[in-house]
């Protein structure tokens, strides 16, 4: 089985969008809770199912999220515990990074991600109640969206729309962001419980899924959002991450508190395509490579990450 223990808990895995057996590890010591992180940098070896470290950096915080830049290889942008983002150069050895960190939400930066279409900014969500704009030349950021009444948890780029972006929050609703406008230019009371994570769907840029600690994912269209087109039941516990896929319109993959990575096919009556239970504590990371149709990632509490095909099992040997 293709699998690497971290020592940390892990938090988030990426894939690399230009090497195909290369991916980003995001891990916090004690739960995240208190204590140091770090980001390892794994290989997939293209001869057997093994996962090697290529480099790691050492946080005195948790990590709770990353992001691959879209314009460089080895740029990588790390949400922190302790506030910051750092920028870190992979080619660069661990005691040249980070090669910038920047300070300016006030608490948990809980997500990052990289514009797909600009490939020059990215975005940041935190516990502070507000998301943020950068780009990786600027000392501090673009901008401040603050509408938000709890944490965001969550912000991503539409795969289409250079300026367009969605955010999920503590406060129960799914925004829809435009860079060029004042304000946030849709609400959708997505769900009744906290908004965990958001997706846009990658062949309908009008379509995004919304995944809430009701244990519940719904999907949305931004066109006629009173009624959700479809709502996936089958988690135990919160739904933590929610990915569309990059290859296939209707698919997408979770994870769960309940120790589970499931993927759907929404738009059939039996929605649940699979469920994976290799984890053996809450698993909080997953991703889907843009390079490789069907291979799969995730990360748990349990200091592992798993690499595998759709359709394997994940622990198979």
């Amino acid at each position: 089985m293709t699998v690497f223990k971290t020592p940390f808990n892990g938090y988030s895995v990426k894939f690399s969008p230009f090497y195909e057996s290369r991916l980003a590890v995001a891990t916090a010591q004690n739960f995240g809770i208190l204590g140091n992180g770090r980001i390892h940098i794994l290989d997939l070896s293209p001869t057997a199912p093994t996962l090697s470290q290529l480099v790691s950096f050492d946080t005195a915080d948790g990590v709770y999220d990353l992001s691959w830049s879209e314009s460089h290889d080895s740029l990588l942008v790390a949400a922190i515990a302790d506030g910051s983002v750092k920028i870190y150069d992979t080619a660069l050895p661990p005691t040249a990074n980070p090669i910038r960190s920047l300070h300016e939400h006030t608490r948990e930066v809980h997500s990052t991600d990289y514009n797909p279409t600009r490939r020059d900014s990215f975005l940041t969500a935190s516990w502070d109640d507000t998301i943020k704009l950068w780009t990786v030349d600027r000392p501090t950021s673009v901008r401040t969206f603050k509408e938000h009444a709890y944490c965001v948890y969550n912000a991503a780029w539409n795969p289409r729309h250079s300026d367009v972006f969605c955010s999920a929050s503590g406060d129960c609703t799914l925004r829809i962001w435009d860079v060029r406008e004042a304000g946030s230019t849709m609400i959708i009371p997505a769900h009744e419980f906290e908004i965990l994570a958001c997706d846009w769907n990658k062949y309908d840029d009008c379509v995004i899924a919304s995944a809430s600690v009701d244990k519940s994912i719904k999907l949305w269209d931004v066109r006629n959002y009173r009624v959700p087109i479809a709502v996936l039941n089958g988690h135990g516990y919160a739904v933590r991450r929610v990915k569309f896929s990059p290859h296939r319109r209707n698919v997408l993959a979770s994870c769960s508190y309940d120790m589970t990575v499931c993927l759907w096919d929404f738009m059939v009556e039996d929605a649940l395509v699979a469920r994976y239970d290799h984890h053996t504590e809450f698993s909080v990371g997953v991703d889907m490579s843009v390079l490789v149709e069907g291979l799969l990632a995730s990360t748990g509490w349990d200091e592992l990450v798993y690499v595998w095909q759709q359709g394997m099992d994940p622990r198979a040997v």
